[in-house]
């Protein structure tokens, strides 16, 4: 029986690089033998009600052709809509044409370079492993992610990388870093996590709350994150300031900075924020502006082609 995806493309990733690449790619995988209908998005969002409408025309394997957002996208068409029954379980492939493409970091380093016939090859042999998905409560109501979530100076770095300096790639998200620490803040985002007693107050640099490793490309943000062990990786670095941050920069990028002695790690399986009102955050990607209740896991809920 020949494999069928459903592929959200978005041409305006990486640069634009998605629209004028995406075509041969996809016919590429065509010729391999896998069927593919194609839907491209314009627009922000769209890809989430383009992947609700396939999965009522009976689409359950979807491609992300473009970068980690199209990646987030996809994720919340698929859930809340997706069911526990092992029978009607949802694929996402990737076709990372995109600027990030984090998520994909875990598993292989593309380099930049796109192997279309090892997509072909995974696709046709079933290679499928499970995925968890992290779901965030906030107060207008649910999303979904399977990178990571941040807080603070790493949510700050993605907005002003998204809305400045996108286009140039990963060395957008170093201007983006260079950017945040001319005007550094640290700031206090109360939290608990596992039903402990107290709130933590303490101002930080930054909150992570990642499923898999790598954010901004290859900042490898939580070095000891596990996209199947059912966990939230939380990694907190302290009120670090401009010459320590300036001096340790470098570990961001090997994720030796969770070795500083004001950073630690912890894997949890639920967060509860206390907020009084709509936070920066950076959501696999996406920088959004909400306001956080809590964080939750969907342990192997998704099965993933990398």
């Amino acid at each position: 029986m020949q494999a069928r995806f459903f592929a959200i493309v978005n041409p305006a990733a990486g640069g634009g690089r998605c629209g004028k690449s995406a075509p041969a790619a996809l016919e590429q995988l065509r010729a391999s033998g896998i069927q593919i209908d194609v839907a491209e998005t314009r627009a922000a969002g769209e890809a989430i009600e383009l992947v609700r409408e396939a999965q009522k025309q009976g689409h359950r394997n979807f491609l992300a052709v473009g970068g980690d957002g199209t990646g987030y996208e996809i994720v919340n068409g698929i859930f809340p809509l997706h069911t526990d029954n092992a029978a009607d379980r949802r694929t996402l492939a990737f076709l990372p044409l995109g600027t990030g493409n984090s998520f994909l970091h875990d598993f292989h380093d593309h380099r930049g370079t796109v192997d279309v016939d090892a997509l072909a090859h995974a696709i046709l042999n079933g290679k499928r492993q499970p995925c968890d998905v992290i779901r965030l409560t906030h107060a207008s109501g649910r999303l979904h992610y399977i990178n990571l979530l941040t807080l603070g100076f790493a949510a700050d770095v993605a907005d002003i990388t998204n809305r400045r300096f996108k286009r140039w790639g990963e060395l957008g998200y170093i201007l983006g870093v260079l950017t945040c620490l001319a005007r550094l803040d640290r700031r206090a985002f109360p939290l608990r996590t596992d039903g402990a007693a107290e709130f933590d107050h303490r101002r930080c640099l930054f909150l992570a709350f990642s499923n898999s490793k790598f954010t901004g490309g290859k900042m490898m943000i939580a070095p000891d994150a596990d996209s199947n062990d059912g966990l939230i990786e939380y990694v907190r670095w302290g009120p670090i300031g401009r010459l320590g941050l300036l001096r340790n920069l470098h570990s961001l990028f090997d994720g030796t900075h969770i070795k500083h002695p004001l950073a630690s790690r912890a894997a949890v399986r639920e967060v509860e924020f206390s907020f009084d009102a709509p936070v920066t955050v950076m959501v696999d990607g996406e920088s959004l502006h909400l306001q956080c209740v809590r964080l939750d896991v969907l342990a192997g809920a998704l099965d993933v082609l990398v």
